[in-house]
């Protein structure tokens, strides 16, 4: 097993735990919003087993390819079965991306067609404004070349960033969420206190790992779709 971040690799051997965090066998960041250890890769039983050991922080977990995705929470665990899984995860203002690869996947897709952007988990249809509002969300996130970290803007900033008027930003940002809350993505919906902030974490969350936008998708910010 090896992990990607940042364009570096981290061998994870089958003797040890492997912990992922602020302070820990991995290091992603010093950011005081992250867990001192958020996440732990080991082997068990035969599979490579990656734990949520963390005490308030979800992760999104993917095969790579956007065709299946779980969302972890804090004291759970998953066999890493795929030749490659996506693992992100947002403290704070920030949204971290990393992949496992496993030399010996115990799991093998079919070879069939598959178009990114096209193809999503849980079938939507995006107006082109949705989805660049969506773009401009996660902008930072799809300018790296494989995994790494960004800053997710606020609603103010991002509809500054399309020349929009923050209410019609937030109105789109609603119809988004509205959308794929009714293909039962999760984290669209949340009490009053936490909704605004929580739903755009989880929507460039699940935007990146199901591959619902593509570095193929920054060429709208250009464009500027009105």
């Amino acid at each position: 097993m090896q992990i990607e971040f940042c364009g570096e690799w981290y061998p994870v051997t089958r003797e040890a735990t492997y912990t992922i965090g602020r302070d820990a066998d991995l290091v992603v960041d010093e950011n005081p919003f992250l867990h001192r250890r958020l996440l732990q890769v080991s082997w068990f039983e035969g599979f490579w087993v990656l734990a949520n050991i963390g005490s308030r922080m979800a992760v999104t977990v993917t095969d790579g390819a956007g065709r299946l995705q779980s969302w972890l929470a804090p004291g759970g665990r998953l066999p890493l079965v795929f030749a490659r899984t996506t693992v992100v995860f947002t403290a704070g203002p920030t949204t971290y991306e990393l992949s496992l690869h496993a030399a010996e996947p115990p799991f093998s897709y079919t070879d069939v067609s598959f178009h990114e952007g096209a193809t999503t988990v849980g079938s939507v249809t995006l107006t082109e404004s949705q989805r660049v509002l969506i773009v401009a969300l996660a902008e930072q996130m799809l300018r790296f070349d494989g995994s790494g970290r960004g800053e997710i803007p606020t609603n103010a900033k991002a509809s500054e960033r399309l020349g929009w008027a923050l209410t019609r930003f937030n109105r789109k940002l609603d119809n988004v969420c509205d959308k794929l809350d009714r293909i039962g993505v999760q984290g669209m919906r949340g009490d009053v206190s936490s909704y605004a902030t929580n739903r755009r974490i989880r929507l460039v969350e699940y935007a990146i790992t199901s591959r619902l936008v593509t570095r193929a998708d920054l060429a709208l910010l250009e464009k500027g779709v009105q």
